[in-house]
């Protein structure tokens, strides 16, 4: 049957890493990048208060260049004294725990009073280990802001990847609690012009950044988020259903991500109770599991909006058809995506959709919201479909075509299995390494020019 996977620090440290000197390997010669991500660790398990497709791109994105014979750093918050400092997390590339305030799991805008003791203590490490880097990666607003203060230490370029940006999360917010703080908006701001660089995720981000933000263009260079297609690959439904304990007759829909308003879990569910109102003769064979959160209610794993959510399937009548699993393992995922007939983004904003492109390439269509990077990822009418944000009518009807119509979900399914096989890692790293290496052939000529 169904089980949660445990929480992160059993299911990520109870391996035995061995923190080794700096890769001291021949092919580690094409340079040495500080990749900067602040606030959630590579590490951690998907789906958690503040884990997410970021975590997916840093990581993987890393292991990509490591194998390339680029050495990688990634720094992250430390938030526990139990585990090592560094860690060896692929071939050439390691995960540093920076000291900075608490040690222990902080909100962002109480990380962003530490930054300079974030930046601070990376700079000592570096010396202590007489690393001298070629480049910074930052992710993320907050780390930009430490990216800034390394560059002017260390005289490197730096490249900026927002992965979200705050004034399209404005835009959609329906609660002051929701919205991002002025202090984010302007320092967005203010590192689109400080970047040597910027990477957006599609066309729409890219223009996102020029309207709101007034970024200059011609910094701005649209690089796609990638899929693991070892990882994420068709399996057989019959198999992943029997390995994770489902029916086989049963229908599954499937929500991927963090447990948090910005979601749009709320028209989910309403667009299941409609649907089941639709279809009466299916409640008795159809589930909707939900994975990301936590299934208790502590302070990690059921938060406020865990708990509405709740309130909501009890409300709704649908505690025999939604199923809490919390978060799980990245090496369960493709089970669950092969499982489901459909997987659903009902978000009112995202950046690309990483949960999209990991469920085409394991071949079942996707139910998004038409908004962000979405559009981008799910070609409408033929990997999936896109419906309005906020639109339970929209969602139920079109949930309702694919449950009905298994030629259709297997059609969706192929055609997603073809469009997931552009977005390798390979084919992304191939982009960010000529953005690398064009960064460091401009920093020399200002260099040599300086003298």
């Amino acid at each position: 049957m169904l089980q949660r996977t445990p929480c992160c620090d059993q299911a990520i440290y109870s391996t035995n890493f061995v923190t080794p000197l700096w890769p001291d390997e021949p092919e580690a010669r094409r340079g040495r990048i500080a990749m900067l991500s602040a606030h959630t660790c590579p590490l951690a398990m998907l789906g958690g208060r503040k884990t997410g497709g970021m975590n997916v791109y840093v990581r993987e994105l890393s292991r990509e260049l490591g194998r390339r014979g680029w050495a990688v750093d990634i720094f992250t918050h430390a938030e526990s004294l139990t585990r090592p400092i560094v860690i060896q997390m692929a071939r050439n590339v390691r995960v540093v725990h920076v000291v900075a305030g608490p040690v222990k799991h902080i909100g962002r805008y109480e990380l962003y009073r530490y930054l300079p003791e974030f930046a601070k203590n990376i700079l000592d490490f570096a010396d202590s280990e007489g690393i001298a880097y070629n480049l910074i990666h930052s992710h993320y607003w907050l780390s930009g802001l430490v990216a800034q203060r390394l560059r002017e230490a260390w005289g490197i370029p730096f490249v900026q990847m927002f992965h979200t940006l705050g004034a399209l999360k404005n835009q959609v917010a329906e609660t002051d609690a929701d919205r991002e703080r002025a202090v984010r908006i302007e320092s967005e701001a203010r590192l689109m012009h400080l970047a040597d660089s910027i990477v957006a995720a599609t066309p729409l981000d890219k223009h996102h950044m020029v309207e709101h933000y007034r970024a200059n263009p011609a910094k701005i260079r649209v690089i796609p988020c990638g899929v693991n297609l070892k990882l994420f690959r068709p399996l057989s439904r019959t198999e992943a259903r029997r390995e994770l304990g489902l029916r086989a007759d049963h229908h599954v829909l499937l929500y991927v991500g963090r447990i948090e308003p910005l979601k749009g879990l709320d028209t989910l569910f309403h667009a299941v109770a409609r649907l089941m109102a639709r279809r009466p003769e299916w409640r008795a064979r159809t589930e909707l599991i939900v994975v990301g959160g936590g299934t208790a209610p502590s302070a990690e794993g059921w938060t406020e909006e865990m708990a509405r959510l709740r309130h909501l399937r009890h409300q709704l009548g649908l505690h025999d058809v939604v199923i809490f699993l919390g978060a799980q393992d990245q090496e369960t995922l493709p089970y669950f995506y092969a499982a489901a007939d459909a997987v659903v983004m009902p978000s009112h904003y995202e950046s690309f959709g990483l949960v999209a492109l990991e469920a085409m390439a394991c071949g079942t269509p996707v139910v998004a919201s038409r908004v962000g990077g979405l559009t981008h990822t799910v070609v409408d009418g033929v990997t999936g479909f896109l419906v309005p944000p906020k639109s339970p009518n929209a969602l139920a009807s079109r949930l309702e075509r694919l449950l009905e119509d298994a030629a259709l979900r297997r059609r969706m399914g192929q055609n997603g299995i073809r469009r997931a096989r552009q977005f390798g890692w390979p084919a992304v790293a191939d982009r960010v390494e000529r953005l690398y290496r064009r960064l460091q052939s401009q920093n020399v000529v200002l260099q040599e020019s300086s003298l």
